[in-house]
This record gives C-alpha cells, structure tokens and sequence, in this order.
C-alpha cells in the first residue's frame, strides 16, 4: 500500500522557517542550501515540496499575508466583539507592527517585479491586505462622524502605506518606536474615523 502524500503537511511545516530566512537574508542572498539547512532537510526534500527557489519566495510572500491576517483575526474576536476593532487593530500594530521583519520580504520582492510571477504574487498580498482593511472601515464606528469623511477604499490604502512608511523607519532607522507608535495611533485613528463606513 502506498504511502499518503504529505507534501501540504510538510510545505506548512517548513513555510515558517523558509520565510523567516527569505525575512533575513532577502531574495537574492538566500540559497537552497541555506533554506535547507535551516529546515534541517536535504535539498531534494525542498525541491519534491517546491519546483524552484522562486516558488519558495512566492510561498513566503504568501505566509505574510496568512500570518499578520491570522493574528488579526484573532485579535478581533467574534463578530459582535469588532464593533471597536479599528482601535484595537491600531494598537495591536502600534506595538508588534514590523517586530518579525516579515515586511523585509515585501521590500525584496518588489526588487523582483520584473518575474510577472512575483509581481503577481505581490499584488495578491496588496489587493487582499487592502480588502481586509476596507472590510474593517466598513465596521468601524467613530465615536462622531467627521465633517470631511474620506473615501474608504482610499482611506484603506493610506493605512497600508502607514505601514510600509513604519517599516522603513524602522529599517533606516529614522523613525524611533515612539514615532512609529504615533503614526499608527494618531494618524491610523485620523484614517480610520474619516474613512469608515
């Protein structure tokens, strides 16, 4: 009898430890033999999970998505718990925004978007990171309604880009961690407010 195929099981066993090294190393200085080093499998192993080294990134690219949006998901609870979600989701980012250096494989990808299949996978991300935001805007209540309401699809961009501008703070070292707390919870809060419902 032959064996069942645990290819998905594996593929999510070592996902994690593959992002974590694309996060450090970037695309271009990472190696399929540092990958599986770090894994703590042969080559092979990797290659019978994965055709190539770019279906490994494009994996990655992926888990970004799938791990900020698990943790938000948890953090917002039950349906009737996210009548105050945009605020906890402010804060939640304020504190833990950038603290896994997951946005470093972003940066390196975007280096990549020439290959139509990165590029692809990027904007995958981006469309589904502005849909869940647009989602939580259309949740959100302000404590008063803003006299200058904001369109929220655009309101759902300018928060992403609040991220992006927090993370190469962060990597350049010209925001601090007071000033990237700030820029989420007055700014993020600004955007939320004017761009809900």
């Amino acid at each position: 009898m032959a064996r069942p195929d645990r290819s998905a099981e594996r593929r999510e066993e070592l996902l994690p430890v593959v992002t974590q090294a694309f996060a450090e190393l970037g695309y271009r200085r990472t190696t399929t033999a540092e990958l599986a080093r770090r894994c703590g499998v042969q080559e092979t192993i990797l290659y019978r999970l994965w055709p190539d080294k770019k279906a490994m990134f494009i994996a990655a690219i992926g888990q970004v998505f799938a791990h900020s949006t698990r943790t938000w998901e948890v953090l917002l609870g039950s349906a009737e718990e996210r009548a105050g979600a945009g605020g906890r989701l402010l804060e939640h980012e304020a504190e833990h925004h950038g603290e896994h250096h997951l946005y470093r494989i972003v940066f390196a990808g975007l280096s990549e978007t020439d290959d139509p299949d990165v590029r692809a996978a990027l904007r995958r991300m981006y469309r589904g990171f502005h849909r869940f935001v647009r989602e939580r805007l259309a949740e959100h209540v302000p404590a008063r309604r803003p006299a200058a309401p904001i369109d929220g699809e655009l309101a759902a961009w300018a928060l992403l880009g609040l991220g992006t501008i927090a993370n190469v703070g962060r990597e350049l070292g010209v925001l601090d961690a007071r000033s990237r707390r700030r820029l989420f919870i007055e700014l993020g809060r600004l955007l939320f407010d004017h761009g809900a419902g």
